[in-house]
């Protein structure tokens, strides 16, 4: 009688640990950033996937010298939405929600909900910020509310430090002129 070789379950390549230290790490911060585009939790779900499908596929060519994984993301995130404001503008929205897409169990609705509300503030100030130019807007988004650093939004919105820095500057400003008495 013969005894099958042991199985050994292959070993997990070091492209693949960093990509799951990545995604553990800056999943929430790609959530908030759709949560604070759309109100409905499918949709910021399936944004979210999608980032990270991408990314995903174009890990290989991820170079940490050039800017941090975060802004990396974001800035594919930033690709992912665009595409689908495309998508959406151009009526094919239901096509795609057809083919493929997962239907949100009740529990990751309600996280999400969760997620979405806790957002609110940062959906409020989206809206404040709608007369400033949307470079603008994006520029104080990715510093105040992501947290990035001038120089990571600048890589993320693919403009020099100094122009970033001179928008964020200016649009803080407009934005305290738009603020209410009681919010400044």
């Amino acid at each position: 009688m013969t005894v099958p070789p042991p199985v050994h379950p292959p070993p997990v390549a070091p492209a693949a640990r960093e990509f799951e230290a990545v995604y553990q790490a800056e999943f929430d911060v790609v959530m908030a950033y759709f949560a604070r585009r759309t109100a409905d939790p499918q949709t910021a779900a399936d944004l979210t996937a999608d980032t990270f499908v991408a990314a995903i596929t174009s890990f290989g060519t991820f170079d940490r010298t050039r800017g941090t994984a975060r802004s990396w993301l974001l800035g594919i995130a930033r690709r992912v939405f665009a595409q689908h404001c495309e998508t959406v503008s151009r009526g094919r929205d239901v096509v795609v929600r057809m083919n493929g897409r997962r239907v949100l169990s009740g529990d990751e609705i309600d996280d999400l909900v969760g997620r979405i509300d806790a957002e609110r503030k940062g959906r409020e100030l989206v809206a404040a910020m709608a007369s400033l130019p949307a470079l603008d807007r994006e520029v104080v988004e990715l510093v105040d509310l992501v947290g990035m650093t001038p120089k990571e939004a600048a890589a993320v919105l693919g403009v020099s430090s100094g122009a970033l820095r001179i928008r964020l500057f200016r649009a803080r400003g407009k934005i305290r002129d738009l603020a209410p008495k009681g919010d400044r």
